[in-house]
C-alpha cells in the first residue's frame, strides 16, 4: 500500500509539472470607438453606423493597429466585430464582380484570407458562395455562413437585395511573445459594374479587444 501511494504521488507530481497553466490573462487593448479614439491606429477613420460608432468604412484599403510595451506572454487573443456591408459577392459572379477578399495580418503573417458573400440565391437557386470560415480559394460555404446577424441595415443598400449588412464575430488565438504587436486588416474587392465603389460594398469593425496570455 505504501508503494502504491508513493507511485500515485509521483505520477501526480509529474503530471502537474508537465501541464501548462494560464498564469496571466491581461487585456492590453480595447476600443469601441464611441469616444473617437484612434490612438495607435493609422489609416483610421470613424463613422456612425446603426446608432453606434465603427472603425471604417473601408473599400480597397484598411487600417493598422500597433500596440507597444506588452507584458511577458506566450499567446495573444484578438477579437472584434466585423461588419460586411452591401453587395459582397464571395468568389464572384460571372467573373465580373469578385472575388471579394478580406484579410487579417499580424506581424506580417497572414492569419485570415477569406471571402464573404451577401448575395441572395438567383432564379436557378444558385447562391454565390463564400470562403468564410475557411480561407480562399475554398468557396464551398453558403452566403453569410458563420455570421451572428444577417439582416442589419446596409451602409447604402437595403437588406433583401444584394445588400444589407452581415455581422461576424472574429476571434484568433496566436502564438506570440514579442513586446509589440501590429494588427492589419485589409480588403481586395473587385467591382466592375458600379460608379461608387465604397457604396457598392465596404466593411467596418467595432469592439476590438486584444488580450495576452502567459503560460
Amino acid at each position: 500500500m505504501k508503494y502504491i501511494l508513493i507511485i500515485a504521488l509521483f505520477s501526480l507530481t509529474l503530471f502537474l509539472s508537465c501541464s501548462k497553466e494560464v498564469k496571466q490573462d491581461v487585456e492590453v487593448y480595447f476600443n469601441d470607438f464611441e469616444t473617437n479614439d484612434l490612438n495607435g491606429i493609422t489609416l483610421g477613420r470613424i463613422e456612425d453606423y446603426n446608432k453606434s460608432k465603427v472603425l471604417g468604412r473601408y473599400n480597397s484599403g484598411g487600417f493598422d493597429l500597433q500596440i507597444k510595451d506588452l507584458p511577458k506572454h506566450k499567446l495573444v487573443v484578438i477579437s472584434f466585430d466585423l461588419y460586411i456591408h452591401d453587395s459582397w459577392e464571395g468568389k464572384g459572379i460571372d467573373n465580373i464582380d469578385g472575388p471579394d477578399i478580406w484579410k487579417m495580418i499580424v506581424d506580417d503573417n497572414l492569419y485570415i484570407n477569406t471571402t464573404f458573400s451577401n448575395a441572395p440565391c438567383n432564379d436557378s437557386n444558385f447562391c454565390p458562395p463564400q470562403s468564410y470560415p475557411f480561407d480562399y480559394p475554398n468557396s464551398s460555404q453558403n452566403p453569410k455562413w458563420g455570421s451572428v446577424s444577417r439582416n442589419l441595415p446596409g451602409a447604402c443598400l437595403s437588406a433583401g437585395v444584394i445588400g444589407g449588412t452581415t455581422l461576424y464575430k472574429i476571434t484568433k488565438t496566436i502564438e506570440h511573445s514579442k513586446a509589440t504587436l501590429l494588427l492589419q486588416c485589409r480588403d481586395q474587392l473587385i467591382q466592375n459594374n458600379t460608379q461608387d465603389n465604397n457604396c457598392d460594398e465596404s466593411w467596418s469593425v467595432d469592439n476590438i479587444r486584444v488580450k495576452v496570455i502567459n503560460l
